[in-house]
């Protein structure tokens, strides 16, 4: 969702000259941006699921507010008596209507309005709310407020149109993720969640804060807010252990020669071959039974299913049962430290460097005293 504050507008007539050089006339839209806009708020999200995809769905619950100044029309190259005041309104931004839940009262000093859905004007935003209103010109000020209830997917971001903007959000979602043009001046993340505060000047965008017809433009990247990031799920999990899977492979070869060095066998690459084959074979029972199961638990099933064939395997490559096993062993630990990277987020690029620092080491020690051009074959 993206959220924009009330914008008051005001319709004008001007006159054009067509291709035929006649004069036209057209109704144009002043915009005038709010003083201040305060939005205080909490989202409460949702995880769903279809197979092994998982998406993050929130519920917003908004309070917002904040004041309009009268217009300054001095500010503007419109003659008053163009203006049509009549025909003012106020609208916002909300760019996924569907997601409203409740209906929105919104008040302006003593105006009680129910906005419709729909615009007037798409110079600002394309979707969102309107309501007509009532100017007092004897009045410098119009303060409003308005609460939204309102669902959203992934992020919700805020535009900063008014001159002073401050957004606060809490929620119970661990892993957010702030975007956009500003970044929060506050915030705490714990596993209980995360609070974050916003507060933007009309200093820090790119456009004044009255206009008319489309002067922000379409190109305007001034908005802030928060992603709520997925952690690391079975789909994610999946994706980054295919990652590692020509490591894999390379250290059980790795595994597969130097037993081929301790027990004097030769073994020939078509065996090779099939161990590769056997390991490839892993990753996709692990994607086809996360799809129905836990990731946890197809890792297991696809580990302990590879295992028990690669073992079966290499008992009768081997001839030896105490090489069978050391080579079974080896190859759970390798599952075992995979599967333990695939758990973490902050330090999997940590762990990951010093396991295989720790592997590379063992390699060096193991083979230290070994004479490559004298390996002896049968």
């Amino acid at each position: 969702q993206m959220i924009t504050p009330p914008v008051l507008n005001i319709p004008y007539r001007y006159t054009f000259k067509d291709e035929k050089g006649l004069l036209s006339e057209q109704i144009g839209y002043a915009h005038f941006l709010p003083e201040s806009n305060h939005t205080k708020g909490a989202l409460t999200p949702e995880k769903r699921y279809r197979g092994i995809y998982m998406v993050v769905l929130y519920n917003a619950v908004l309070k917002i507010t904040g004041n309009f100044a009268y217009p300054n029309f001095d500010e503007l190259d419109i003659p008053i008596s163009d203006y049509l005041m009549d025909e003012a309104f106020i609208s916002f931004g909300i760019s996924d209507l569907k997601g409203l839940k409740e209906q929105v009262l919104f008040q302006l000093n003593e105006q009680q309005l129910f906005p419709n859905p729909g615009l007037n004007s798409k110079d600002l935003f394309e979707s969102g709310l309107s309501c007509k209103v009532k100017l007092d010109p004897s009045k410098k000020s119009f303060n409003y407020q308005y609460n939204l209830n309102l669902n959203g997917s992934s992020a919700i971001d805020f535009k900063p149109y008014a001159k002073t903007n401050t957004v606060q959000l809490n929620s119970i979602w661990g892993s957010p993720s702030f975007e956009g043009g500003f970044l929060p001046t506050t915030h705490q993340i714990n596993n209980h969640g995360f609070t974050s505060n916003w507060k933007v000047l009309h200093l820090n965008r790119n456009y004044p804060q009255q206009g008319k017809n489309d002067f922000i433009g379409e190109n305007d990247e001034s908005f802030f807010g928060v992603k709520l990031m997925l952690p690391i799920d079975e789909y994610h999990k999946i994706t980054r252990s295919i990652k590692y899977c020509a490591m894999f492979i390379l250290l059980t070869f790795l595994t597969f020669f130097f037993i081929e060095i301790i027990n004097n066998r030769r073994i020939h690459s078509i065996q090779y071959l099939l161990v590769g084959f056997a390991i490839i074979i892993f990753y996709i029972l692990l994607l086809s039974i996360s799809e129905h199961l836990k990731f946890n638990l197809a890792y297991l099933l696809g580990s302990l299913a590879t295992m028990s064939l690669l073992g079966f395997y290499a008992y009768f490559v081997f001839e030896n049962k105490k090489l069978t096993f050391l080579f079974v062993g080896l190859l759970s630990l390798l599952y075992l430290f995979f599967y333990s990277l695939l758990q973490l987020e902050d330090y999997a690029l940590l762990m990951g460097s010093i396991g295989l620092f720790v592997i590379l080491s063992a390699i060096m020690y193991l083979t230290r005293k070994i004479d490559w051009y004298h390996i002896k074959k049968e």
